[in-house]
Order: structure tokens, then C-alpha cells, then sequence
């Protein structure tokens, strides 16, 4: 199994939701967060005062999958949110040793 976590900009979280069900992949956890990268933020007047925004408001994606299912929701991320612009976005991949669904006591790939 391998953990998926997407760094996208807010206004690409429904394309990508979208997307992710289209290949069946229909949990997931959603997380606004706050970074920096390539971008290096902007740069704005406010009365009168220059001021340097570092931060810019982001979406963490995570969701699990298996590894047979892997490369297309790879692929399908990368459908959903390139725009060849500056801030798109990252993807990391963890390897998953084991998952349990605390309710039932499913393992595995019964419990994602």
C-alpha cells in the first residue's frame, strides 16, 4: 500500500476530487495548510507599508492506495491539477506497512 500526499492550490481541490473518483479512489483527508516553495510568496502595499507575504494558502490531499492502483492515481493527480504554472504543486509517496480498521479489525487492503 503507499500513502499519497498532494500539495495543490485551493482553487484545484474539486478537479481533483473529481478526478480521484473517477479511478476509484473515494477516501481521502483534506487539510488546508500554509507554505512556501518556488513561489516565494508576493509582495503588496498596505497603507502606504510594503509587505512580504511568504506564506500562501495551500490544500494537503492525503489518501491511501494500493500499490496495483498506484500508477493510474499518480497519473490521474497530475490530470486533474497541472496547469504549467509556478505553485501547482508536489506529490509524496510513503510506503504503508499495514492498516487496520479499528471497527472491524480489517487488515490490509479490506481496510483502506
Amino acid at each position: 500500500m503507499k500513502k499519497i500526499e498532494v500539495i495543490i492550490k485551493a482553487e484545484k481541490l474539486e478537479d481533483l476530487k473529481a478526478e480521484l473518483n473517477k479511478v476509484g479512489v473515494h477516501g481521502m483527508m483534506i487539510t488546508n495548510i500554509m507554505g512556501y516553495g518556488n513561489q516565494k510568496g508576493f509582495t503588496h502595499v498596505y497603507r502606504g507599508e510594503t509587505c512580504t507575504v511568504n506564506l500562501l494558502p495551500k490544500i494537503k490531499v492525503e489518501t491511501v492506495v494500493c500499490d496495483d492502483l498506484y500508477e493510474t492515481v499518480k497519473e490521474a493527480i497530475i490530470r486533474a491539477v497541472r496547469t504549467g504554472s509556478v505553485g501547482d504543486g508536489k506529490i509524496f509517496t510513503y510506503d504503508i506497512h499495514e492498516a487496520i480498521r479499528i471497527r472491524t479489525g480489517e487488515k490490509g487492503k479490506d481496510a483502506i
